[in-house]
Order: structure tokens, then C-alpha cells, then sequence
């Protein structure tokens, strides 16, 4: 793991994140809670990057009972219907928004989601790309703020690693690292590691939303 990383989170959550929130973002936010109210503000799942939408899909599925909103900041990715045929599940939207910006408006209006899925995210692997992994972003308190069953997946053991540090900095309880073999594989990345025999990992925890 990163020898910084533990400064690194620690800077972040002694200070407040003030980047302005762009107007897009605003709207992209408004239009997917409008949904989510409409459906009966049912528990939350965030799939957050979540690309064409097939693990969305996929949760929506596997929770029938919530509301999963998939954000990805692609408009291209989210536009794409190559993955699934057929209607889509009513409890579920993709909306196109930063996800730094859609993580603070969230904490703002003090909306605590029961669930949120980090799939597979970019992890800038060079070494002094620390501050780019999520974990290493100075949005990463809010993520943890936010709470509920918090989990990360990826191909590379460290990146994992590395999460779950910070997790269990931030969050006060002990989370570790675990190999994981998913059936079904719910991302294209997933189904494309798993087809090439890569390692696949994970880590869970669930923290309490802290306001």
C-alpha cells in the first residue's frame, strides 16, 4: 500500500471540501431524487460509476425492494443498450453527474443511502496518482459520511487494500481485504476479468450515516 495514504485521508477529513458544485451536476441530482421520490423514496443504492448501466441493472434486479440510481459522468457510456434487452426495472434511473459533486449534494440534504457500490473503479495505479483513487480524494470522508453497506471491488488487490485502510481509519471499525468470485459477474469489467482468470476483490462494511 501507498506509504501516504494514511496522512492523505487523515488531511482530508480535517478539512471541508469546498470545490463549487456545477450546475449540471445540480440538476442531473434534482431529476434523479425527483425519480427516486416518485417511486416511494424507497431505501437507496448508489451504483457510482457506473458506466452503461449494467450493473444498475443488475442491483435493481437483485433489490427489488430499493431504488438504484446509477451515476456515471459519460454521456456516451450511459447511452449505450448493448448489455441487456427489454424493458428496464422501474426501480432504477442512470443519471450523467460528477459523482464528487453528486456525493456533497447528497450529504447536504442529509440523504443517507442504505447501500453504495464502488465497481471496479479507475484505479490510477502509478504511484503519484494517489490522490486520485477514492480513497485517496478528498471526497472520500463524505463517502464514508454518507454511510451504509459501503463495497469496493476491483482486479487489483491493492487498490483494495488500500480502500479498506481507509475505510477502517475513517470509519472506527476493522475492514479487510477479500478474494471474491461473483455469480453472476454484474459489470462488463467483471465478466471480462473473470473470462481472462484474473483475481477479483473486494471489501464491505457497513457504518452509520454521521451528519
Amino acid at each position: 500500500m501507498h506509504e501516504q495514504l494514511g496522512d492523505l485521508v487523515a488531511r482530508h477529513a480535517a478539512h471541508v471540501f469546498q470545490k463549487p458544485i456545477l450546475e449540471y451536476n445540480r440538476n442531473a441530482f434534482l431529476h434523479s431524487l425527483q425519480a427516486w421520490q416518485a417511486a416511494g423514496s424507497k431505501p437507496l443504492i448508489l451504483d457510482t460509476g457506473c458506466g452503461v448501466g449494467l450493473s444498475t441493472l443488475h442491483l435493481a434486479q437483485a433489490f427489488p425492494d430499493h431504488f438504484v440510481i446509477g451515476i456515471d459522468q459519460s454521456a456516451d457510456r450511459l447511452s449505450r443498450h448493448t448489455h441487456w434487452e427489454g424493458e428496464l426495472p422501474v426501480n432504477q434511473i442512470r443519471v450523467r453527474a460528477d459523482l464528487v459533486d453528486y456525493w456533497r449534494l447528497l450529504h447536504a440534504e442529509r440523504i443517507a443511502p442504505a447501500r453504495q457500490y464502488l465497481l471496479y473503479p479507475n484505479p490510477w495505479p502509478k504511484i503519484g496518482h494517489l490522490a486520485r483513487r477514492w480513497h485517496g480524494h478528498a471526497i472520500f470522508p463524505t463517502i464514508v459520511a454518507l454511510g451504509g453497506a459501503i463495497e469496493c471491488r476491483s482486479n487489483w488487490h491493492i487498490y483494495i487494500d488500500e480502500f479498506a485502510a481507509a475505510l477502517t481509519q475513517l470509519g472506527g471499525v476493522s475492514v479487510q481485504a477479500e478474494p471474491y468470485l461473483p455469480l453472476p459477474a454484474i459489470t462488463p469489467f467483471e465478466a471480462k476479468y473473470l473470462a481472462s482468470g484474473h483475481g477479483l476483490w473486494r471489501c464491505r462494511v457497513q457504518l452509520p450515516a454521521t451528519f
